[in-house]
């Protein structure tokens, strides 16, 4: 049952500027982007809030209670060091995170699990690689 709300709410986010647009919000599933592809796996799950470039400006930001994080700003905000193991745990949820997990912004652990039917090593690739291709929007 807890997947299922996270799946509703990560259909929500990745159909922001949908429903930016639109009075009301198509459910969808998520969907099964290649867990090799971190930038098709950012474009699909973390574009709609965060933005393409990471900024925290994607078309559903305005509609959330939490303004998204600048995900460019990482490594600066932590004396230059990009915190790969904290954004590693806040994707999967054990991480304390202002929205990860709230009603604004799904973890993705549960979801990744889910459409990996329960695949560890998938579900950790899909991490890392997440991971990876976040570090390479840091602003230099």
């Amino acid at each position: 049952m807890r997947v299922m709300k996270f799946i509703s709410v990560a259909a929500i986010l990745m159909c922001g500027a949908l429903a930016m647009a639109q009075t009301t919000v198509k459910h969808v599933p998520i969907s099964n982007v290649p867990s090799t592809s971190g930038p098709e796996m950012y474009k699909s799950y973390c574009a709609a809030c965060h933005g393409v470039d990471g900024k925290g400006n994607g078309p559903a930001a305005p509609a959330m209670k939490t303004v998204p994080t600048d995900l460019t700003v990482l490594a600066q905000k932590n004396n230059g060091k990009y915190p790969s193991s904290h954004v590693a745990a806040v994707i999967r949820g054990q991480a304390i995170s202002p929205s990860h997990g709230s009603e604004d912004m799904p973890v993705w652990g549960p979801l990744f699990s889910s459409i990996s039917q329960g695949h560890d090593a998938q579900v950790q690739q899909r991490i890392a690689n997440l991971v990876s291709y976040i570090e390479t929007l840091q602003a230099k």
